[in-house]
């Protein structure tokens, strides 16, 4: 494959090292997916899509990671004002608007892009270049006010949360669905937010962009990340590209909707689409763990036209990158348009289940050599020890079974109830951390637990992306359950689990008990493995006869 020569700065040979800003559609001498140290993750997968693939990308331009180096280091470029407003008025020219036009306003999406996937970790703004003309604007144009009314209410609580700095428990409570509702909900939205803030939402959308990407900027330097980064051993130093994207809409009608989708399960490996798709949304509200999200195959009844496109896009990039991939969509008035696609991150079993099989896909076709290299002998120890603790613990038919969520990170955890990150990280013994929700402040706690339980959330959510990259046993999703200070209540308030508790998860099947699960005693290992993950064995018999490739352990 193709390597780009990067120069100190992570620019591309034969590109300008001044070039703070990329086009997604930018002719680049090497393959954009090679250009994760320029474009960052997102941006060079957005490139790779955009002028490799031709996929339906919603136009738009990287601000490359070189740029947030130098922010770290003396501020503001002075130079990137300029470059970024020539930027935005070609962007405005391919999508027959402008940018802060009182008429017909360009609407942005501004999103982060570290060369090192950092899920949930880095700041989003979407909706933005929205104010009371443009807002009015865009009620018109759509002929839907409450859309527009919804998508402006989004906007200035993102803004505001994300940018500004405002507490979200400052902020009033979401609008109900009705156009006298949300406009009143914005006045008290704008009410509270310069309240706690002491400033409005800036009105000018240029001013809104050069902020939002400020605060992209400067959330590589949050306490969430720089905690993410020491779990994951990422550098410091790497910075993230800034992509700036025209806005579309997945919240605009009942033909509408936002979603994330695996090419394959991200937990077993097995060939099926893994993911959540919601109706009238937009991406926050999936992996925000907030919101009942639908499986990704009841989309096929919603959209079925959309959801077909999107079968045929997932293929398309799973045999291009030959891997699992992740990947976010919208889908606006029945169109499909992509927002992202990387590399997937997933357990143990799944890497070596999905490496087996890609060896047998004729449009993928890796060799035993290419399976290797991405299931090294590290991986494959923590394959076989999940399938093993799963078959060896036994849950005892006295057990109280607290009821079951959504298995999302394969394994079984036995700790005691915990109830905020802080807790976990300053237990000294096997804890799983419970929560309504998980959120990038908790990434700390969630390194630090046994296994996560959490009353809300689907497939990917934030804690079961994160988990899972980490091998965490986790539940998501058991709405039958709520937390409280006390601990964890069932339907009629009860309280069911104790802080300080011991409960026992099942990250497969999603089941959870009151109390600890024993070992079954002795097992015969081969016989599991062999029912359970038979292409463990197959990769061990490779490694065996690649002496290049770490050998069996």
């Amino acid at each position: 494959m193709l390597r780009a020569r990067l120069s100190h700065d992570g620019t591309p040979g034969g590109a300008t090292s001044e070039q703070p800003i990329y086009p997604f559609d930018h002719a680049h001498p090497v393959p954009p997916r090679d250009l994760t140290d320029l474009l960052g993750g997102k941006g060079a997968g957005l490139a790779e899509m955009t002028a490799t693939l031709g996929l339906p990308v919603p136009p738009g331009f990287t601000i490359t990671v070189p740029v947030s180096r130098r922010f770290r280091a003396a501020g503001w470029p002075g130079s990137l004002d300029d470059a970024l407003r020539e930027a935005v008025a070609r962007l405005g020219a391919t999508m027959g608007r402008s940018f802060g036009d009182a008429a017909d306003p360009l609407l942005l999406a501004v999103r982060s892009g570290a060369p090192r996937s950092m899920p949930g970790m880095l700041d989003t703004v979407l909706n933005l270049g929205l104010n009371d003309d443009a807002v009015a604007a865009l009620a018109e144009q759509s002929g839907d006010a409450v859309f527009a009314w919804d998508s402006y209410r989004r906007f200035l609580h993102m803004f505001a949360t994300t940018v500004m700095g405002v507490p979200a428990d400052r902020l009033p409570d979401e609008a109900p669905p009705s156009l006298a509702a949300v406009q009143s909900h914005v006045s008290r939205l704008r009410a509270a937010v310069e309240a706690a803030a002491g400033r409005p939402v800036p009105a000018d959308p240029h001013v809104q962009l050069r902020q939002a990407v400020e605060a992209v900027f400067r959330s590589w330097d949050s306490p969430r990340a720089r905690a993410y980064r020491a779990t994951e051993g990422i550098d410091d130093g790497l910075g993230t590209a800034v992509n700036v994207q025209a806005m579309v809409f997945g919240n605009r009608g009942p033909d509408s909707g936002t979603g994330v989708v695996f090419t394959r399960d991200p937990a077993t490996g097995r060939d099926t689409l893994y993911g959540d798709y919601l109706p009238r949304a937009q991406g926050e509200d999936v992996v925000g763990g907030t919101a009942r999200t639908w499986p990704i195959a009841r989309m096929a009844e919603h959209l079925p036209d959309a959801h077909h496109a999107l079968r045929s896009a997932l293929r398309r990039l799973e045999t291009h990158y030959r891997d699992i991939c992740d990947v976010e969509f919208t889908v606006e008035q029945g169109r499909l348009w992509l927002l992202q696609t990387r590399v997937a991150r997933r357990g143990a079993v799944a890497a070596v289940r999905a490496a087996v099989q890609m060896t047998r896909d004729p449009e993928i076709a890796l060799t035993p050599a290419e399976a290797l290299d991405r299931v090294p002998a590290a991986t494959r120890d923590r394959a076989r020890h999940e399938v093993l603790d799963q078959a060896g613990s036994t849950v005892d038919a006295t057990m109280p079974s607290l009821g079951t969520g959504l298995g999302v990170s394969p394994g079984r955890a036995c700790g005691r109830v915990v109830l905020t990150s802080e807790d976990a990280v300053d237990a000294r013994d096997d804890v799983v951390l419970v929560r309504s929700q998980t959120s990038p402040e908790d990434v700390a706690g969630m390194a630090a637990a046994t296994g996560i339980l959490t009353t809300t959330g689907g497939l990917v959510s934030h804690a079961a992306v994160v988990a899972r990259g980490w091998g965490i046993p986790t539940v998501v999703g058991a709405g039958h359950l709520t937390v409280g200070a006390d601990g964890i209540h069932d339907a009629d308030r009860r309280v069911v689990a104790r802080a300080g508790d011991v409960i026992t998860i099942d990250g497969t099947t999603g089941e959870i008990w009151l109390g600890a699960a024993d070992h079954a005693g002795s097992v015969d290992p081969d016989r599991i493995l062999a029912t359970h993950l038979p292409e463990l064995g197959i990769l061990e018999r490779w490694a065996a006869s690649h002496p290049g490739k770490e050998g069996t352990r």
